[in-house]
């Protein structure tokens, strides 16, 4: 899982193989090509044997150490049909408390990143899941392991609050 979601980055017209660069990987920095500019005139050909490494081509994956968006039509694939343990945080963006957890979260999304699946759902947008699980008050945060809801977390809490419920998910 952990090399599905790497950067890859080749370059065209040089004879290299592609690399692989894992974001927990001990390289610090990603070293690209310059770039020496656009022809002014496409019909005059480059002399310069460096002139097509300029030229990167950079495909990203879905990264798996964010907070994702669930919606209706995603829940039952994404949060119930999970392998890993799933946190989904209930929210609105007029909900005060909900902007102050949210970057709790996205860090938390990050430090478990290939252990846990981190989740967010806008209630506006979708009722019915707040309500099939009984959620009055937001920012709610729900821990779901195989399919099955474990536990509940109501109002803005410290990140240790949560980062001990997410250790007892994943040692189970």
């Amino acid at each position: 899982m952990a090399l599905e979601n790497c950067l890859r980055v080749s370059t065209i017209g040089v004879a290299r193989p592609q690399q692989c660069l894992h974001p927990f990987a001990s390289r610090d920095k990603l070293l690209l090509p310059n770039f020496k500019g656009f022809r002014s005139n496409p019909s005059l050909k480059s002399t310069s044997r460096n002139s097509r490494r300029s030229r990167f081509i950079c495909n990203a994956r879905e990264a798996v150490d964010e907070v994702r968006v669930v919606t209706e039509s995603t829940w039952d694939n994404l949060v119930i049909g999970s392998e890993a343990p799933v946190l989904v945080e209930f929210w609105a963006p007029w909900c005060g408390p909900c902007r102050m957890i949210a970057p709790v979260i996205d860090e938390l999304a990050k430090e478990y990143a290939g252990k846990i699946a981190c989740f967010k759902l806008n209630t506006d947008e979708c009722p019915n899941i707040p309500t099939k699980y009984g959620i009055r008050s937001i920012p709610t945060v729900l821990f779901f392991k195989n399919g099955e809801k474990k536990e509940s977390i109501i109002g803005a809490v410290p990140k240790t609050t949560l980062s001990a419920t997410v250790d007892k998910y994943i040692q189970m």
